[in-house]
């Protein structure tokens, strides 16, 4: 069994071996789930790798002054990105040729990734929230590009930081925690020698960015459950039934006695095969009891 079906890979509804079983799914969701006129969403897991910038800084700056515009030789700029398609085998991924890093131009590998990003509903990204996404969205702008069209996006050192606490939240100290494979080896000069053109370094740094992908990919789907405000999934797929919001698997379990309560009402509870808990959207509270329940003042 892969890693990714330990890490609950929602089911289809056949048994067979798990090269045929990758077929009966699309984007993730199971093909017997899926109605011919719904749009299945596509989830983008992405990492870029950026260049440092290149400044003239004085000893104070060293010891955490600030670098002025004047200062600035030349801007950060886009070295390499990796993604896949959720669940996918296989990574995208493209690169800066040796001169292209020399002039600094990441227009073509640029719009290569706004192209994925076009595509997707949903990006994964390890703070992407604060780095890939913005820092993205700033090398569009600069290379002339229009917005690509709206995605939600999920943000995995933020659910780290938010409902754990864990002594680190990168990616590697993650990984370690969850026994997956870790990053592999890079210090600062694989960045500098990038810069440079050097080719065989702009080479590790792909392979690097598509590892740091696989990775993350797992350690989203093992924090996935926890996610209270994961984009909901049936709003996508439209099912007949009951759904996972989180992974969009029919293979929910509703609980007995176990009830989701707000100051004015209650939500039968179910649990899901990837682990992740809901509720109903609809109180199972006769009228008449909810009319007749009372509220505490707010203080």
């Amino acid at each position: 069994m892969s890693l990714l079906s330990k890490l609950i890979k929602p089911r289809c509804k056949h048994r067979h071996s798990e090269k045929s079983h990758r077929n009966c799914f699309v984007n993730g969701v199971p093909r017997h789930l899926i109605k011919a006129d719904v749009r299945l969403p596509k989830v983008l897991v992405f990492d870029i790798e950026t260049s440092p910038l290149k400044a003239y800084i004085w000893q104070h700056s060293v010891w955490g002054g600030n670098v002025s515009d004047g200062q600035v030789i030349s801007q950060w700029f886009m070295l390499t990105w990796a993604a896949k398609w959720l669940y996918d085998d296989e990574a995208m991924s493209d690169g800066l040729t040796a001169k292209e890093a020399l002039a600094e131009d990441d227009s073509r590998i640029v719009a290569s990734l706004w192209k994925l990003l076009d595509e997707a509903d949903i990006v994964i990204a390890h703070n992407g929230v604060k780095f890939d996404v913005p820092n993205l969205l700033t090398r569009f702008v600069v290379n002339d590009m229009t917005p690509p069209s709206p995605f939600q996006n999920i943000d995995t050192l933020k659910v780290a930081r938010r409902q754990f606490g864990f002594t680190h939240n990168s990616l590697n100290a993650l990984a370690k925690i969850f026994g997956f494979d870790v990053k592999l080896e890079t210090n600062f000069d694989l960045w500098k020698k990038s810069v440079d053109g050097d080719k065989q370094a702009l080479k590790y740094m792909e392979e690097y960015n598509v590892e740091d992908v696989r990775l993350l990919e797992q350690v989203y789907l093992k924090l996935r459950p926890w996610m209270t405000s994961h984009p909901n999934l049936g709003l996508y797929l439209l099912s007949d039934g009951a759904l996972c919001p989180s992974c969009g698997s029919t293979d929910i379990t509703w609980l007995e006695d176990k009830y989701y309560y707000t100051q004015t009402s209650r939500f039968p509870v179910y649990t899901c095969k990837c682990g992740a808990y809901g509720r109903s959207r609809k109180s199972d509270l006769p009228k008449d009891v909810k009319k007749s329940l009372t509220v505490s003042l707010a203080r």
